[in-house]
């Protein structure tokens, strides 16, 4: 059996709500394949609940499938056979089967598709929460949803029938660097962060990767042999999710590629500009890309506003996989890993680097006890790039460099940072402190000033 990981948090709320002694109903929701319906199998699996996925399929179908599945959880075989049309019928008959002292678990996964078949279920499940369930035993409701910009409209959203109803809500987020990494409790801190730029914290990903391999071999056999999982996911994730594909995979490719703005995204997929905020936002809602901006303490200016592919397993694809899929699949997945990907993929970790360190910023903060609010970015502007700006409620502002690969030299590396430390606006006239991130470990002046960060300390001090 697979063992299960992290989620202590999520499944504490969980079970605080199966243990209250009213009805409950919490939301669950988070991009595809974070961990949500293995959160729920994990949590229901010795409890009396019942689980039903959703599909796209007629809604006659779906409620004879719940039906079907009432039956078996419940132990009444009769449900089966019970002639239900409607959703109000097969959710009423289902309840008043179980006893006043008993309690009840109904899961419905992927909840969006089921409602794309019954649009009136939300407001089925308003009535019968505002109802009382019947005056039947205690239930337990559970939706959940990989569609974020559904869930949020159609289920969490004011205009949602169901508005003012939850219990409580889960957004499942990918897991942190530190808690990816136990996946592979055995690798290099250079394993677990590599492995980490390109699945992410994405546990159903993490796990094709073997430990018994190193990550060049897992490369090679998850992406460079055609009957692997990973080496269609995207294709297939995104064909589930979208329409227009070729227009999708143009946008997804040209982020991938370095592109950032809405001019230069069009420059390479040929979609006119104002053509683009639909799909731009569709990929938003999704969780695969996000808009930044650079992180100053001024006001946001929107025509400084980037686009950028969140989702490291996309971008790992996007980069290496899809414009190279011909070539690829003419050589031997050695071969191709040595032509293809392993020239530019120390450069491509050194990009991932930067964003494992901003994350990692909040725990330094969370480490030295740091009570204020504060923001956590880069910055960018016509003449300079920021890797890390963190700017600190208590008049604090820290500026980061990055370094993955070899630096050849320690006091121009200082001498650059302090550079953009000087060039860096600071409206508020913040104190302003020096960061570096670095792979390996080096020694610093004393009089310098600037505070290291090892990736070994960022693995092993934070925790």
């Amino acid at each position: 059996m697979t063992k299960f990981i992290g989620r202590k948090r999520e499944l504490q709320l969980l079970e605080d709500a199966y243990q209250a002694q009213e009805h409950t109903f919490i939301p669950i929701y988070g991009r595809r394949r974070v961990g949500k319906s293995e959160l729920i199998k994990h949590f229901i699996r010795d409890k009396n609940a019942i689980y039903f996925l959703g599909k796209q399929a007629p809604a006659r179908l779906q409620i004879r499938e719940f039906m079907r599945n009432a039956a078996s959880a419940l132990d009444q075989p009769l449900l089966e056979k019970t002639s239900v049309n409607d959703w109000q019928g097969a959710i009423s008959l289902t309840v008043s089967q179980i006893r006043a002292e008993d309690s009840l678990i109904i899961v419905m996964d992927e909840f969006q598709w089921t409602v794309e078949a019954s649009p009136e279920l939300p407001s089925v499940l308003q009535a019968l929460i505002d109802q009382g369930w019947g005056d039947k035993g205690k239930v337990f409701l559970i939706l959940c949803g990989s569609y974020i910009g559904f869930m949020e409209k159609r289920v969490l959203g004011e205009k949602s029938p169901l508005f003012g109803r939850r219990s409580g809500q889960i957004f499942l987020k990918p897991f942190s660097y530190l808690e990816a990494a136990e996946f592979h409790p055995d690798w290099s801190v250079t394993d677990k962060a590599k492995v980490y730029f390109i699945c992410g914290g994405i546990p159903y990903y993490l796990r094709f990767f073997s430990s018994s391999q190193s990550v060049d071999t897992n490369i090679c056999t998850n992406f460079l042999n055609e009957f692997s999982a990973l080496a269609r996911e995207p294709e297939f994730l995104l064909r589930e999710e979208l329409k227009e594909l070729k227009k999708y995979f143009g946008i997804l490719t040209a982020l991938a590629s370095g592109a950032v703005s809405n001019r230069q995204i069009a420059q390479v997929t040929g979609i006119e500009e104002k053509s683009l905020f639909y799909y731009l936002n569709t990929l938003i809602e999704l969780g695969y890309i996000a808009r930044h901006h650079p992180l100053s303490g001024k006001k946001i200016n929107k025509r400084q506003v980037r686009y950028k592919l969140d989702d490291p397993l996309l971008r790992f694809w996007f980069r290496f996989i899809y414009p190279n899929g011909s070539a690829i699949y003419q050589m031997d997945e050695k071969n191709a890993f040595l032509n293809l990907i392993s020239p530019q993929l120390d450069s491509y970790f050194g990009q991932c680097f930067e964003n494992l360190c901003r994350e990692a910023l909040a725990r330094i903060y969370l480490r030295e006890g740091l009570t204020c609010s504060h923001e956590i970015g880069e910055y960018w502007d016509k003449n300079m790039q920021v890797d890390v700006v963190g700017i600190r409620r208590d008049g604090v502002v820290d500026i980061g460099e990055c370094k993955w690969g070899k630096v050849a030299s320690i006091p121009k590396l200082i001498q650059e940072l302090k550079a953009k430390i000087a060039a860096f606006p600071n409206p508020e006239n913040y104190t302003v402190h020096g960061l570096l991130f670095l792979r390996s470990p080096m020694q610093l002046p004393a009089e310098s000033r600037i505070k290291l960060w090892t990736l070994e300390q960022l693995y092993g001090e934070l925790w």
